[in-house]
């Protein structure tokens, strides 16, 4: 059994081979090769996307929950570390102003609006920023400020999380507004010299107990992984598709000869003749 299918195979790999190695299929092999390649770092990057979100949900269960620690020993002059992000901080101070900074195209429960932002001197005489919540924006449009509680003017308590400052988005605002909580454009915009991260409040109270009125709360931060992990393995098993076309297309081109070769030999084959019976021949 062997030996009748050996050279069969082996003149059916040759074919194969031959056929493989010709312009037309090697630039689709560096093709295939290329769109492996791109497909595994896309893979890569989605796995990366899916690993950055599961260890951000690892610091919220450490973090989001726990008893607060002073702020001094989590925020420096320094841009805060990615693992101090979400940590639960108290503090100590007054708010320098009155007049809280807008930041504008903040989506909270379900509409966009501004968060207020407003600089918070500690008793160490350090100015860190604080988120104090969200307000709906105005009906007339971003350009005219909707009304929100003031900062509350006396010495006050907080609570909130330690968040680090975002990216800059480039963009020339009126005064008293920012595109995104920015700490070098915040300590321009409010004169003063901030920390390397913000706090986002979740409560103020004075040396009284009361509760300071505040703007509306944000949302608990987005705990979900999204489909990074499953993109990534789609992207990953994506990888051979090139190279399993090229032998389906190789093996179908072979064929498909074949088939053309058979049909021309058998049209030029001449006619069978045809048999005479012997009642035939008595009749004639």
């Amino acid at each position: 059994m062997g030996g009748i299918r050996g050279p069969i195979y082996d003149g059916y790999r040759d074919g194969v081979l031959r056929r493989f190695l010709t312009r037309k299929w090697l630039g689709a092999f560096v093709l295939a090769i290329l769109a492996a390649i791109a497909c595994y770092h896309l893979g890569q990057w989605q796995y990366g996307r899916h690993l950055y979100k599961a260890e951000r949900n690892a610091r919220l269960d450490a973090n989001y929950r726990a008893e607060p620690v002073p702020l001094a020993s989590v925020m420096t002059s320094s841009p805060l570390p990615l693992t101090r992000q979400w940590t639960r901080v108290t503090a100590r101070g007054e708010y320098t102003t009155t007049h809280p900074i807008y930041v504008r195209n903040r989506p909270n429960l379900g509409s966009t609006g501004f968060e207020l932002v407003s600089p918070f001197r500690l008793d160490t005489g350090q100015v860190v920023l604080v988120d104090r919540g969200w307000v709906e924006a105005s009906s007339s449009g971003a350009d005219v400020l909707p009304a929100a509680p003031a900062p509350p003017t006396e010495t006050v308590t907080l609570v909130g999380w330690a968040l680090p400052g975002e990216a800059s988005k480039g963009r020339k605002l009126p005064a008293g507004q920012l595109a995104s909580i920015n700490l070098p454009e915040a300590a321009r915009a409010t004169g003063e010299d901030l920390l390397g991260g913000y706090v986002r409040l979740q409560e103020e109270r004075s040396a009284s107990g009361d509760v300071a009125p505040a703007p509306t709360p944000l949302d608990p931060p987005d705990r979900s992984l999204g489909p990074h992990q499953a993109y990534a393995y789609q992207w990953w098993l994506t990888m051979p598709l090139g190279l399993v076309l090229i032998w389906f297309g190789i093996r179908r081109e072979l064929r498909m000869e074949a088939e053309d070769v058979a049909g021309d030999g058998a049209a030029k084959s001449p006619p069978r003749p045809k048999k005479v019976r012997v009642w035939d021949e008595e009749d004639g």
